[in-house]
C-alpha cells in the first residue's frame, strides 16, 4: 500500500482523517443509546433495567469480535473489509429500526459491534501504514479523536435527535451516514491485492510476544480507571460537590475537552518518547483521582480534576495503542484488535467495580478510589516496558504491509529509529 502523503513529517494522509469519522461515527452509536434509553424501552415492551442489555451486548460484541472478526477477514483486501464492516454496520441499524422485537435489537447491536470491531482492527493498521513510522501514534491519536469527539459531539446530538426523531428515526440516520462513509472510504482507501500470503498462524504467532501482552494490560487498566469514575461521576458531583444536576452535562464537556486534549498530546509526544510520556501520565492520573476523593467536596477542586483525569488518562491510550501494533511486527491485525477487546474489557471491569464501591460505605468516593487503584496499577506495565528497552530486550521487526512488503531492519527498539525508551 503506497501513500505518499505519509512521508511528510507532521502531515496526516487524507485516509486517517476519513478513518477517524468512521470511528466517530461508529463511537456515536456505542454510547448514544444511554441517552434515548427510556424511549427505547417501553417500545419495546421491556422496562429500563433490561433495555440496558442493549449497551452490555454492544460492549461483549467489541470484546469478542474485535478479534474473531479480525481473523475472520484476515485474507480480504482492508478497504473490503472496511466497506464489507459498515454494510454489517448499516444493516444492523436498519433491522433495529424495523422490528419491535426487544430480542432483533439486542441481536442486532451485537452483530454491529462485530462489525465496529473489524473496522477498528483494520483502521489501526491502515493509519499506521499510512502515516509512517515517524507519525504512527499520531495517526492513532486522529482515530482515537474520532471516538473522543463523538462522546462529546456524536452522543448529545444523537441523543437530542432521537428525542426529536424517535429512536428509530436516529437508527435509521445512523444507517444513511454508514453508507456515506462506505463510499468514502472506497474513494480515499488505496486498492490493495489480497492478502493471501497473511496467515491466521503468524497473526497468533505475534501473541507469543511478552511487551504486546504488557501494552494490552496498560490498556485495560488506565481505561478501567478512567472510566470506573466517569461511569458513576454524577452522584459524586450532585451529591457530595454540590454542583447542581444542570451543570453536570458541563463538566461532562470539561471531560471531553480534556480528554480531546490527551489523545492530541499523547499523539504528539508517543511517537518519539513513548515511556516519558505515558509513565507520568499514568501517574498524575493516579493521583488526580486520588485526590479527587478528598478535594470532590469543592467544585472548582472536581472539576479541575476531573479535567486533569481525562487530560491525562486519554494521553496514554493512542501510545499504548500505536505500540501494541508496532510490537506485533507483520501480523498487526488481531493484536489491534485486541486493543480495541483492552479498552471495552477495561469499561466492563472498571464500572463493575466502581458500582461494587459506590454501594459500599464509601459512597459516592468509592468510583474515584477504584479508578485511583487502577490507574495507579498501569504503572506496572509501562515500567516493565520501560525496564526492557533499557535492557536492550524490547526488539521487534518494523512492521510493514501484508499488501506491500517493505524491506525493514533485523531488529529495532520499541518503534525503530524514532521510538525510544527515553
Amino acid at each position: 500500500m503506497s501513500h505518499p502523503a505519509a512521508s511528510a513529517p507532521g502531515r496526516m494522509p487524507s485516509v486517517v482523517w476519513v478513518l477517524a469519522a468512521g470511528t466517530f461515527l461508529m463511537g456515536t452509536t456505542e454510547f448514544v443509546v444511554a441517552g434515548i434509553l427510556p424511549d427505547m424501552a417501553p417500545d419495546l415492551g421491556a422496562d429500563v433495567s433490561h433495555a440496558g442489555l442493549l449497551i452490555t451486548a454492544f460492549a461483549v460484541g467489541m470484546i469478542v469480535g474485535g478479534p474473531t472478526m479480525a481473523l475472520a477477514t484476515l485474507r480480504l483486501p482492508r478497504r473490503l473489509t472496511l466497506v464489507l464492516a459498515l454494510a454489517v454496520f448499516a444493516a444492523g441499524h436498519v433491522v433495529a429500526a424495523l422490528t419491535g422485537s426487544f430480542t432483533v435489537v439486542l441481536a442486532a447491536r451485537f452483530v454491529t459491534a462485530l462489525a465496529t470491531g473489524a473496522f477498528w482492527a483494520v483502521g489501526f493498521v491502515i493509519a499506521t501504514s499510512a502515516a509512517g513510522h515517524a507519525n504512527a501514534t499520531r495517526a492513532v491519536s486522529v482515530m482515537m479523536g474520532g471516538l473522543t469527539s463523538a462522546n462529546v459531539v456524536g452522543v448529545p446530538a444523537g441523543s437530542l435527535l432521537g428525542h426529536v426523531t424517535g429512536w428509530r428515526g436516529l437508527f435509521l440516520g445512523l444507517a444513511v451516514l454508514a453508507v456515506l462513509a462506505a463510499v468514502v472510504i472506497g474513494r480515499f482507501v488505496p486498492r490493495t491485492r489480497q492478502r493471501a500470503q497473511v496467515s491466521v498462524r503468524g497473526e497468533i504467532r505475534a501473541l507469543r510476544q511478552g511487551r504486546l501482552w504488557l501494552a494490552l494490560a496498560a490498556a485495560v487498566l488506565i481505561m478501567g480507571g478512567v472510566l470506573a469514575t466517569y461511569t458513576y461521576i454524577a452522584p459524586l458531583l450532585t451529591d457530595r460537590a454540590g454542583i447542581p444536576a444542570g451543570g453536570v452535562p458541563l463538566v461532562l464537556v470539561a471531560f471531553g475537552a480534556g480528554a480531546l486534549g490527551g489523545t492530541a498530546v499523547g499523539g504528539r509526544l508517543g511517537d518519539h518518547r513513548p515511556m516519558a510520556t505515558t509513565i507520568p501520565a499514568a501517574a498524575t492520573t493516579a493521583l488526580a483521582l486520588f485526590a479527587l476523593v478528598p478535594l470532590s467536596r469543592t467544585p472548582a477542586a472536581a472539576v479541575a480534576l476531573i479535567f486533569l483525569m481525562a487530560l491525562a488518562g486519554f494521553t496514554i491510550n493512542p501510545v499504548v495503542t500505536a505500540l501494541a501494533v508496532r510490537f506485533a511486527g507483520d501480523a498487526p491485525t488481531l493484536a489491534s484488535a485486541l486493543t480495541t477487546s483492552a479498552y471495552n474489557t477495561g469499561i466492563a471491569a472498571g464500572s463493575a467495580l466502581a458500582g461494587q464501591a459506590l454501594a459500599s460505605p464509601l459512597g459516592v468516593t468509592g468510583p474515584a478510589l477504584v479508578g485511583a487503584v487502577f490507574a495507579g496499577l498501569t504503572l506496572l506495565p509501562l515500567i516493565a516496558l520501560a525496564v526492557a528497552a533499557k535492557r536492550g530486550t524490547t526488539r521487534i521487526v518494523a512492521h510493514g504491509t501484508a499488501e506491500a512488503p517493505a524491506p525493514a531492519p533485523a531488529q529495532q527498539d520499541i518503534a525503530g529509529a524514532t521510538w525510544t525508551a527515553q
